[in-house]
């Protein structure tokens, strides 16, 4: 890597992103952004300094090259994490290769993401003999055995006739539980391996939140070589990181890792011990027992408290049949082990499902005990109450500068209920504020005369108020719903009464519904909580989003409700210190999909009317950008004829 003189680095930073930069030479019709400059500034002296930065950067700021920039001239081993698998390959595949031409640099990057991600040689060779092969899924796994010989990174996002929520390919890839590491016999072609090696020798190693997190919790992904060595840590949307963290952080129990290990056992004793019909007996009698345990909670999909149902007779007696299926199956894996590779590894994953479930049912302290139920599977739930001791463990192990960035990290200038969470202590902090001009170009409508959101007709009250809206934006408008119900109800509403085309999140995949709805140009989006953040639709296409209530959670959610708990029991206010920050922030990211770009206009119509009559509500208000707000629909559509009238004429 070529190192930049100690004297002239900061300024080569900023330099760099200037009027006449090194990235205004490979980037047409560039715009030099002070803000920009300014976080690239704080950014290089985090790295320098090795320090702790928070930084929020506001829509347009450009935070990506913000951050590139001074990590690439800085010339130490770095580490960026994404909050999607799609921002990944992003940042990887179109933003990284930029950068690197216009400061003229050599420096090797690497893409690594999570196992699950890369085709397993061993299991997709021992495919064929797991049981519920349907017609379909030979077929499939005839197709990736086809790309196995043509693939050179095994990553499975390069075989796209197969869907990526095929059935094949839990089978064809493998998991922490089930990788054999060094002990298979195809560990030198691994292409988990070969990822890891590339990254290994990487200055710029791109991940995704999972998969760091994965490895800072659990030592599980198997890329902790890498992390010692890593100088800089840059993780990018980091308002995600403290509830993922939760999830890595906590251990669970699933009918999945049940069906799953039973699969394989079958699958191994056929290759490995063909005298041995015991352990397939044994493995379709758990399946069995797994099921039988999953209808023990009911017919119902639920979400909720371990307390509320374990001591149901129902519930005990599935529990303690489900302990003693995985502790004779144990017993029988054990004498099994020697004859492979394959059935040890089985015997280890069991005896971890054994254990894991014990502690389950033997009360934790500082966790949360929670279970969640699914039309056909269950998973219970173990999630640490307060995880900032334990993430500042982890980050202190390593000597690196973390800078964590995202445009909603704080609620009223204050980043505490970020830090907080993180156990975040000594750290700088900024705010750079988005270059758009949203005084101009966006505007904030607050409809009169709706019902409380808990009334059974708000809904509907809300379409019918949205109807003259959409009429003025001419379509291009997201309806951001928080429940299926709501945004359900909504379309049912809207499809007889407007002649737009309407698209419905779970109509097609995301990526698919977004392009649709892109390609049509007077289309209206219905979406839920997946929409709210990461959608990015620049210019006429969309020049209105509605967010139908404000984004508060479920009260019935176990996890929120044991950390409201908490603060109550610490003499805080749960509401205040947790509730209402958290719903700010999704609100923010909600409302930042409106206006992407420079020339983006639009408006933010928010229905829910606790925005007016609450004293909080100022709170919300405050938290959004700079945007006149009117409660008349006569100035909404004056906004749009003035908009569109001036963009005409500029034209």
């Amino acid at each position: 890597m070529v190192y930049v003189s100690e004297q002239n680095k900061a300024d080569e930073v900023t330099g760099a992103l200037s009027t006449n930069g090194l990235i205004s030479q490979v980037i047409e019709g560039f715009t030099p952004r002070d803000g920009q400059q300014k976080l690239a500034s704080a950014i290089f002296n985090a790295i320098s300094e090795r320090s702790y930065l928070v930084a929020e950067a506001g829509t347009g700021i450009g935070k990506t090259f913000a951050y590139l920039v001074p990590a690439l001239m800085s010339g130490v081993k770095t580490l960026v994490s994404t909050g999607t698998r799609h921002l990944q390959d992003q940042l990887f595949h179109k933003d990284l290769p930029v950068v690197i031409k216009a400061l003229d640099i050599s420096v090797e990057v690497a893409l690594l993401k999570g196992r699950a991600n890369y085709l397993c040689i061993s299991r997709m060779k021992n495919a064929e003999h797991m049981e519920f092969m349907t017609r379909e899924t030979r077929m499939e796994l005839f197709q990736v055995k086809d790309w196995a010989a043509k693939t050179s990174s095994g990553d499975i996002s390069e075989l796209d006739s197969v869907p990526e929520d095929a059935r094949v390919w839990s089978m064809v890839t493998s998991t922490t539980d089930n990788c054999l590491g060094s002990d298979c016999d195809q560990y030198e072609e691994c292409h988990v391996v070969l990822a890891r090696r590339a990254a290994q020798h990487a200055d710029v190693i791109v991940v995704n939140h999972h998969l760091l997190l994965s490895d800072m919790a659990l030592k599980e992904e198997g890329f902790g070589e890498l992390l010692p060595e890593v100088e800089a840590f840059i993780i990018d949307e980091a308002h995600q990181l403290p509830d993922i963290a939760s999830n890595f952080f906590g251990q669970s129990v699933s009918s999945r890792q049940i069906m799953l290990l039973a699969n394989d056992v079958i699958a191994e004793q056929i290759a490995d011990a063909p005298d041995m019909a015991e352990l397939r007996d044994l493995a379709h009698e758990l399946i069995e027992v797994g099921k039988q345990m999953r209808l023990a909670f009911g017919v119902e999909t639920l979400k909720d408290a371990w307390a509320k149902i374990m001591y149901k007779p129902s519930i005990k007696s599935a529990i303690d049949q489900l302990l003693g299926k995985l502790e004779e199956f144990k017993d029988v894996l054990e004498l099994a082990a020697e004859r492979g590779k394959g059935l040890e590894n089985c015997y280890q994953r069991c005896l971890q499902l054994h254990q894991r479930l014990q502690q389950f049912c033997a009360k934790q302290d500082n966790s949360i005990d929670w279970y969640e139920t699914y039309s056909r599977s269950f998973i219970l739930h173990q999630t640490p109450l307060d995880l900032s001791e334990r993430f500042q463990q982890q980050m202190q192990a390593y000597e690196a500068a973390w800078i964590m960035t995202s445009a909603t990290l704080q609620v009223g200038g204050d980043f505490g209920h970020f830090t907080s969470r993180l156990g975040l202590q000594s750290y700088h902090s900024g705010i750079w504020h988005s270059p758009f001009d949203y005084k101009s170009r966006g505007m904030i409508y607050l409809p009169e005369d709706l019902p409380e959101p808990s009334q059974p007709d708000y809904t509907r009250q809300l379409m019918q108020a949205m109807l003259p809206v959409i009429k003025s934006s001419d379509g291009r408008a997201f309806l951001l719903f928080t429940s299926y119900r709501a945004m359900n109800e909504a379309h049912e509403y809207l499809k007889q009464r407007l002649d737009y085309a309407i698209f419905v999140q779970g109509q097609k995949p995301k990526h698919q519904l977004l392009a649709a709805f892109k390609s049509a140009g007077q289309a209206i989006l219905l979406g839920t909580s997946s929409f709210w953040e990461g959608v990015d639709v620049r210019g006429e296409a969309l020049t209105c989003v509605m967010i139908d209530k404000l984004p508060f959670a479920s009260p019935g959610d176990p996890v929120l409700q044991a950390r409201m708990d908490q603060i109550r029991q610490n003499g805080g206010n749960p509401f205040m210190d947790f509730q209402l920050p958290t719903a700010v922030i999704s609100l923010k990211q909600g409302a930042g999909r409106l206006i992407r770009d420079v020339t983006d206009y639009g408006v933010l119509v928010i229905g829910d009317p606790r925005l007016i009559n609450k004293r909080y509500g100022k709170t919300f208000i405050e938290s959004l950008p700079d945007m006149p707000v009117t409660r008349s629909i006569q100035a909404v559509e004056g906004f749009y004829q003035t908009i569109r009238q001036a963009d005409k004429v500029a034209v």
